[in-house]
């Protein structure tokens, strides 16, 4: 990973400043001569700026998005405990989306990019590639969000809450409890079922509990309470209208060919909220993703999502 210091304060939308803000990043291949070939991923919540680890079967040699033929840049989220500025309490400012951007924009400049070919991502991910191609409409060629929105829901909110409840009971030890709440959005009815079903007729020590307590300690061994709060507070805050006080105004400015992704099984950002990006985004289209992994899918379904990508960039 590579990591650079703001050289200026980052003033952030609550009007707080932040002095010597860190940006961890990774790149893959190499920028052609005129620089045409960038494209830009944006990780989720919990991911890191190495998508060759979270996304394998999508970024790298050979993939849809070939690191032999285009550069790849992965920004780490700030606020994120894996390379950029953290909060190390609970008395970390507010962060929301459009901060984080302006942290990538000036990571941008100092890649000397000037306009990326093609943006990517999925959850928050693809929160922050929206809020992006507002604030700069002839930035990106193309973007692919998936399974994201430009409001986050009182559904969303009401999640993210909730986990941020377990984690203020119990700063120590409610991270696991947090990702368990979490896990039953990022899922489905069905993939519990599939996968969590117990075949014989105990009454106790259920797969389906196992499997919680696995994810809860999975990612509080590798993750940051205080990173987790205030990430899940900057998902709450998406809003691409804030800034002109109407989201439908804010979506018409973006300028880039656009493919709107949305899984079927989505119950936390569900596929009206992505019809509703390619009903407001000029030239967007939508495309389904089937999958019984829910919200999840975006990470799973690699050959559907594969297929979706190549179909919408080839000429």
């Amino acid at each position: 990973m590579k990591q650079i210091t703001l050289s200026d304060p980052l003033v952030l939308e609550s009007g707080v400043s932040l002095e010597n803000v860190k940006v961890g990043y990774h790149t893959f291949g190499s920028l052609n001569e005129d620089k045409s070939n960038v494209v830009w991923v944006f990780h989720a919540l919990t991911g890191n700026s190495n998508p060759l680890e979270w996304w394998p079967e999508i970024v790298g040699k050979g993939k849809i998005l070939d690191t032999d033929r285009y550069f790849v840049v992965c920004a780490n989220m700030l606020g994120s405990c894996y390379g950029s500025t953290e909060p190390e309490d609970f008395e970390f400012p507010l962060i929301t989306i459009r901060d984080q951007v302006k942290c990538f924009q000036q990571l941008l400049v100092h890649l000397e990019i000037k306009r990326v070919h093609i943006g990517i991502g999925g959850s928050m991910g693809g929160q922050q590639l929206l809020e992006w191609a507002v604030m700069k409409p002839k930035l990106f060629s193309h973007i692919i969000p998936i399974a994201t929105n430009a409001v986050h829901s009182a559904w969303g909110i009401a999640f993210n809450e909730t986990q941020r409840m377990a984690i203020q009971n119990d700063p120590n030890e409610g991270l696991a409890t947090a990702r368990a709440i979490a896990m039953l959005s990022y899922r489905h009815y069905q993939t519990f079922e599939n996968t969590q079903t117990d075949k014989d007729f105990r009454s106790d020590t259920f797969s389906a509990s196992s499997y919680q307590e696995y994810q809860g300690k999975k990612l509080k061994d590798r993750f940051s309470t205080y990173s987790y709060h205030y990430l899940s507070k900057a998902m709450d805050s998406q809003n691409v209208g804030r800034q002109v006080k109407n989201t439908e105004t804010a979506l018409s400015c973006i300028e880039a060919k656009t493919l709107v992704i949305g899984i079927d099984s989505d119950i936390l950002f569900p596929t009206s909220e992505q019809q509703y990006l390619a009903t407001h985004i000029p030239n967007a289209t939508f495309a389904e993703i089937e999958s019984t992994y829910g919200h999840d899918g975006f990470l799973v379904e690699h050959r559907q999502l594969s297929q979706l990508i190549k179909d919408f960039l080839e000429p």
